[in-house]
């Protein structure tokens, strides 16, 4: 099963793809209740080194993550990533 939404393929409703040659990292067609929205987080430019712990643990600290809650934003699916 595959979703269309604005010329875009997803595999699915809240599972995030990476985005070659666009302003942003990764895209995700969130899904809340009812509600849908196209969310793009991430800088294309910077690597993503969440396998070192001290770095994980300032960026979720930074990122305040522990009170995205809405899976509408792209906060949400940033701090999710980490």
């Amino acid at each position: 099963m595959s979703i269309s939404h604005r010329g875009e393929r997803f595999s699915g409703y809240n599972k995030p793809k990476r985005t070659p040659g666009k302003s942003k990292k990764f895209a995700v067609l969130a899904k809340e209740g009812d509600k849908v929205r196209l969310v793009r987080f991430g800088d294309p430019n910077m690597s993503i080194k969440k396998n070192i712990p001290a770095r994980r643990k300032s960026f979720r600290a930074r990122h305040k993550c522990d009170e995205k809650k809405s899976k509408l934003t792209a906060g949400y699916w940033s701090c999710k990533k980490w």
